[in-house]
């Protein structure tokens, strides 16, 4: 929110109209675009609920407190569902360079202490400007944009799909599965009133459009609702859920393997005899320990151009006006294929 307000007030000081109503929209659309997010973000989003992106989270949320508010985010919906004539708004919310990645690259490299991705956001804001109703960067923006996508890229594949992250966000998504499972087969798991109220149900999302009250119980949750639950759970009667909830708590992560091509079936077999080997446990039991998919990155969407304004007045992709190849190959698609098994796994 503070970095699309330094936007606005860029894109005003070279003399676009920009009136206050439109600045406090879209000051409420950054702010609000991502408040359809569930525990553990990204990691559980097709878990807890099947079948609803955030977005549509976010979009019922919004609707739901304009209500509230009597219409007073009428503009900042339009922005966000990118039905406001000047577009140019909607491309600081969701695009290919919005203001949240700017914002997310920043702050993750600061926690994770990756400088890698380290990027100049003030100065790619500053560069910022619009030509025909959309986003440009100004050319002497250039190295600034090459820079921000090779960090994203970089960030990408030594943070957000870094083995270990996808080893714990695997064993979270199986962990959280079984406890559905289990819940829905009459076996009592516990945990908030929310979140069993979730792990009960097949909600969808036409669901969440004729029940605020379900709304609400959603959006009470958070990443406490787990990890109290978990705590809980490495407990329980049920071996699996049991079993995973120690790991978990105790970082015994899942011993994951990285491949450029994919696992090979006689692969996950021997990964399959060696997590049962000597425990007595059913084939599906066993489902759980044992898991095998790919991660893919691609740092830079062809159809989704980050558009340089040349000082010829031209605009063109920045894979076109860029002088190295690295960003043509950034639009490549870069997938990687895992296979993660349970390690040290005593069912005690």
């Amino acid at each position: 929110m503070h970095l699309m307000s330094i936007t606005l007030d860029n894109l005003r000081n070279k003399g676009h109209e920009i009136s206050d109503r439109e600045y406090e929209a879209s000051l409420i659309a950054i702010l609000l675009h991502d408040i359809g997010h569930g525990p553990f973000s990204h990691a559980l989003e097709y878990t807890l609920l099947k079948g609803i992106p955030h977005e549509s989270l976010s979009l019922l949320l919004m609707e739901s407190l304009n209500n509230q508010l009597n219409g007073q985010l009428d503009l900042a919906l339009r922005i966000f569902k990118n039905k406001y004539e000047r577009k140019f708004f909607y491309q600081l919310v969701s695009s290919q360079l919005d203001i949240d990645r700017l914002d997310y690259l920043q702050r993750d490299c600061f926690f994770t202490g990756v400088s890698e991705g380290t990027i100049g956001a003030d100065r790619i804001i500053k560069m910022m400007n619009i030509k025909d109703d959309q986003i440009v960067v100004e050319e002497k923006g250039l190295y600034s944009i090459e820079n921000f996508l090779s960090a994203r890229r970089l960030m990408y594949w030594q943070v957000y799909l870094h083995k270990t992250t996808v080893s714990a966000e695997k064993m979270l998504i199986n962990l959280i599965t079984r406890a559905k499972d289990l819940q829905q087969s009459g076996v009592n798991v516990e945990g908030s009133h929310a979140f069993r109220h979730l792990l009960q149900n097949n909600f969808t999302l036409r669901d969440f459009q004729q029940s605020s009250d379900l709304l609400e119980t959603f959006a009470d949750m958070d990443d406490f609702d787990i990890w109290g639950a978990i705590k809980y759970w490495k407990n329980h009667d049920d071996v699996v859920l049991r079993s995973i909830s120690k790991m978990f708590l105790t970082r015994n992560l899942f011993k994951i393997k990285l491949s450029n091509t994919p696992i090979e079936e006689k692969e996950l077999s021997l990964m399959k005899k060696e997590v049962a080997k000597g425990l007595k446990i059913s084939d599906e039991e066993l489902h759980y320990f044992v898991s095998s998919g790919f991660i893919s990155n691609n740092a830079y969407v062809a159809k989704e151009k980050v558009m340089i304004l040349t000082k010829k007045g031209e605009v063109i992709d920045v894979a076109q006006a860029a002088d190295l190849p690295n960003i043509k190959a950034m639009s490549k698609i870069v997938k990687k294929y895992y296979a993660c098994r349970a390690k040290n796994l005593t069912l005690r």
